[in-house]
């Protein structure tokens, strides 16, 4: 057993509806074998099926997505453009789409919001959504699935691990980065030693129950803003690189598969059933 200093509790609960746009702050929800509700069930592509990202459309960041509890109607907001309703198709035509490289396949959502994500993108685009029988199954220590999240379906931070990125950070003369330039589905306070998450190999957390795949390893979309779309490099993958380089990248935070569905809420305790063995922590070279 490891010893921590306190219990970890979840202090945010974040959705992403469309890939790469931006999140919604949720007091509870359900978790799904795919991750939280509707997360990454949406999916902006170009002409040949190949999704859009922040790495390349950092605008991406400023469209708001909101989807109703039923995953009947989505709907877009973006700075200077009239939101948009979108009655979501679940049986439309299919188009092939590329994720990483990889083949899948979505629902296209029409012409309107083509449109409308064309103009604020500045180039042609479509949305698709995850299909029904999507059957995607996730690589990592817990194989498990997902939408058209990157691989696996929750992505876990904490508290305490944003705060010595950020304490290392100001030594080096920066500016605080925020939580969100990280993209994370739950956020856990109440541990002040940096990093647990990554060696959390179990846990259980309102009904449902997590295990863990992977570390996470960050990309140029952790340097930029999520609030205006502009990057705003080289912070924090610099820093990262001093104390958290893996030999697949630099890591910040955890991926888990759900194990077990089920409702959580901001407040719940994460309550970790097994960690992993101990030895040297991957990503946490200095």
């Amino acid at each position: 057993m490891i010893a921590v200093d306190a219990a970890a509790r979840v202090a945010e609960l974040r959705c992403y509806p469309v890939k790469g746009c931006a999140g919604i702050s949720l007091p509870a929800a359900e978790l799904t074998p795919a991750g939280l509700t509707h997360d990454r069930s949406f999916l902006v592509v170009g002409p040949e099926g190949v999704f859009r990202t922040q790495r390349r459309h950092p605008v991406l960041a400023t469209i708001h997505p909101d989807i109703d509890a039923a995953g009947e109607v989505l709907t877009l907001r973006a700075p200077s453009r009239e939101p948009l309703a979108v009655a979501v198709e679940v049986t439309g035509p299919r188009r092939p789409v590329e994720l990483f490289g990889a083949p899948y396949t979505g629902i296209d959502q029409g012409s309107a919001v083509a449109e409308w994500l064309s103009d604020v993108l500045g180039h042609e685009s479509r949305l698709v959504r995850v299909p029904p029988d999507h059957h995607r199954v996730t690589d990592g220590e817990t194989p498990g699935t997902s939408g058209y999240a990157d691989s696996s379906a929750v992505l876990v931070t904490s508290w305490g691990s944003w705060d010595l990125l950020n304490e290392r950070i100001a030594l080096r003369g920066g500016e605080p980065v925020a939580m969100a330039r990280f993209r994370p589905n739950i956020v856990l306070s109440g541990w002040a030693e940096p990093h647990v998450e990554d060696r959390v190999r179990r846990a259980e957390v309102g009904g449902a129950e997590l295990g863990y795949t992977k570390l996470a390893v960050r990309c140029a979309v952790t340097t930029i803003d999520q609030d205006t779309g502009e990057r705003a490099g080289p912070e924090p993958l610099r820093t990262l690189a001093e104390y958290r380089r893996d030999p697949a990248g630099v890591t910040f935070g955890a991926k888990f598969s759900v194990t077990r569905p089920g409702k959580l809420a901001v407040g719940d305790e994460l309550r970790v059933t097994r960690w992993a063995e101990p030895g040297p922590s991957a990503g946490s070279s200095s």
